[in-house]
């Protein structure tokens, strides 16, 4: 199984990105998709997550600005992240559960700066 995330870049505080990852390979009954996202000296955060019924949730510091969203076809999940700050910056990493496991894409770097 491999994902492939895209869609970061730059942008300034206030504007918004919208991130995609696309799961290939053997795939199966997906549990729930995802995105975590990382910066240098902290642990992985769970920024938003999907389940297979379209549940989703949210960290506290998502809730309002952040959308997740999947695409059961295509096996893609994808973020729409509005009102940016720079505290958002980070390596943002997708994720899908399905049996056997938990599978993770490369990663992909967003940055919050003016």
């Amino acid at each position: 199984v491999q994902l492939q995330a895209s869609g970061g870049g730059v942008v300034e505080p206030g504007g918004s990105l919208r991130l995609s990852c696309a799961a290939s390979g053997s795939i199966f009954n997906i549990n729930g998709m995802g995105w975590s996202r990382q910066t240098p000296g902290k642990q992985r955060e769970l920024v938003a997550s999907i389940i297979s019924g379209g549940s989703t949730n949210y960290a506290d510091s998502a809730k309002g600005r952040f959308t997740i969203s999947r695409d059961n076809a295509k096996n893609a999940v994808y973020l729409q992240m509005n009102s940016l700050k720079p505290e958002d910056t980070a390596v943002y990493y997708c994720y899908l559960v399905m049996k056997g496991g938990i599978y993770w894409g490369q990663g992909t770097l967003v940055t919050v700066s003016s």
